[in-house]
């Protein structure tokens, strides 16, 4: 009995520090995250000044080409300075936009979780346990040049909604990015509905929060991304013959707060 009670403590011991390094994990992605997004504000606002004194140095510069006068050489110089400053300025700023919409390995009992719904629905969904990214594919998401979610895939957005309102997903939001691929929207009712691909994976992005929250997932921890055909998974077809790995929507499980 002595035996069977330490071994109880033992082992209610080793949940509890399990559960505190969890929670632990989560809380310092949270503040990275929000170091992450404070970071890309000041650079934006970086970015808004420096265009804005590139507009003004050009503006003397037409002056002074005008007029004549030796700060000519002085201002190109400083334009091409500042240009230089700018462009390194917008692809850090991509980077670090990049890096916050990265997925981030989930809890074993939730990754466990999510792998098993991707084997049950292997035809449709994906799922990366390194970046705990649910992917679905667009083609099997979708009804055909639409939005709407196909019937025989409800079920398998439901599964996940049960998931991610478990005991283990509920502690996390989810970031609804939507895909697609470089062919252009042609097609006169489709495009009366969905000017550009841009639209097109805003409004399917739309679509499957909709389901979710149909679903009794809380709309404060649903957002949605509408990236277009600007992340490609894999180059498309030359002549805008687009791919299909390219049309999809990647379900983003990430920090609460995030």
């Amino acid at each position: 009995m002595r035996t069977l009670r330490l071994s109880a403590i033992f082992l209610l011991c080793v949940s509890v520090l399990l559960v505190s390094g969890c929670n632990s994990k989560l809380k310092d992605l949270r503040i990275k995250n929000e170091t992450q997004r404070q970071q890309i504000e000041q650079l934006q606002a970086e970015l808004q000044a420096g265009t804005l004194q590139l507009d003004q140095l050009k503006t003397q510069l037409a002056e002074a080409l005008e007029k004549g006068g030796i700060e000519v050489d002085t201002l190109k110089q400083k334009i091409a300075a500042l240009e230089e400053d700018l462009s390194k300025k917008n692809e850090l700023l991509a980077s670090m936009q990049q890096k916050l919409l990265t997925g981030t390995a989930l809890p074993i009992e939730l990754s466990t979780m999510l792998e098993d719904f991707a084997k049950t629905h292997g035809d449709i969904v994906s799922f990366d346990a390194e970046t705990g990214i649910v992917k679905f594919t667009s083609d099997l998401l979708f009804e055909k040049g639409s939005a709407n979610v196909a019937s025989t895939a409800i079920d398998a957005v439901k599964s996940l909604c049960a998931i991610l309102n478990s005991n283990e997903g509920k502690k996390f939001d989810i970031i609804i990015a939507g895909h697609t691929d470089d062919i252009p929207i042609l097609k006169a009712e489709t495009k009366s509905e969905h000017p550009t691909n841009w639209h097109l994976s805003a409004h399917r992005g739309i679509s499957v929060l909709n389901v979710m929250t149909a679903n009794q997932m809380d709309p404060k921890r649903l957002s949605v991304r509408a990236l277009g055909e600007y992340r490609p998974l894999e180059p498309n077809l030359a002549g805008k013959k687009g791919n299909p790995k390219n049309r999809r929507v990647e379900i983003y499980i990430v920090p609460e707060g995030t």
